[in-house]
């Protein structure tokens, strides 16, 4: 009996046959995928904590080079801190995660053993505006937040504030915010503050003799 391709049924049976086949392919191309994508996802959270640490890995293997650095992995709930040794000195590095004025902004924040004082910063964004919002990965704004502390006179957890130049803080240090990206930096002042002040709150009050540390071995630069 000759088929009717002309038929609905005949259409609808076709159809359902080629997605079926493409929807398997897809998921097939996605599990050959997966590794090499969990990999790639892997070495950028690699490069932007060396980047938060200033550690120029343009002349080696990142990988190689975050391995030797980051010794140890802390957790606190759903808070995660890596401790990295600098030329003897310890470096405690907070991801953060925010939100900008088209989307997620995120980044790390490196911080000396005193967690206080702040040795350097990478920020990342989804779809800042270029020019404008998506300066908050470049280093003239990073390089801001260099030295800066996060805790008050009354030693405190109150963040650093990133505010118009000219405009004052009280209780806070601050860096400026980019000209034309108000609600951005208002982002990454909200993100830094929500992050410091509630997720790592329990990290930052626990004494550095109680931090149950793997690893001391000192690494040279």
């Amino acid at each position: 009996m000759k088929l009717n391709t002309n038929s609905n049924v005949y259409t609808f049976v076709y159809m359902t046959i080629v997605v079926i086949i493409v929807a398997v392919l897809l998921a097939l191309a996605n599990q050959a995928l997966k590794p090499r994508q969990d990999a790639n996802i892997l070495l950028d959270k690699q490069k932007q904590i060396l980047g938060a640490l200033k550690v120029d890995f343009s002349q080696a293997d990142p990988a190689e080079v975050y391995y030797t650095l980051v010794q140890d992995t802390l957790k606190y709930g759903e808070a995660e801190v890596y401790v990295a040794n600098l030329n003897g000195a310890v470096k405690y590095v907070l991801p953060l995660s925010g939100k900008g004025l088209w989307g997620g902004i995120g980044g790390y924040l490196a911080l000396d053993e005193d967690k206080n004082t702040i040795y350097g910063v990478n920020f990342n964004h989804e779809s800042e505006t270029p020019g404008l919002g998506a300066k908050i990965v470049d280093m003239p704004f990073r390089a801001q937040f260099e030295g800066k502390h996060i805790r008050n006179a009354e030693g405190q957890v109150v963040s650093v504030a990133v505010l118009k130049a000219g405009t004052r803080a009280e209780g806070q240090e601050q860096v400026d915010a980019i000209s034309g990206a108000t609600i951005t930096s208002t982002g990454v002042s909200t993100m830094l503050n929500e992050e410091l002040v509630n997720n790592y709150k329990e990290f930052l009050e626990i004494t550095n003799d109680k931090l149950q540390i793997t690893n001391e071995e000192e690494v040279e630069l």
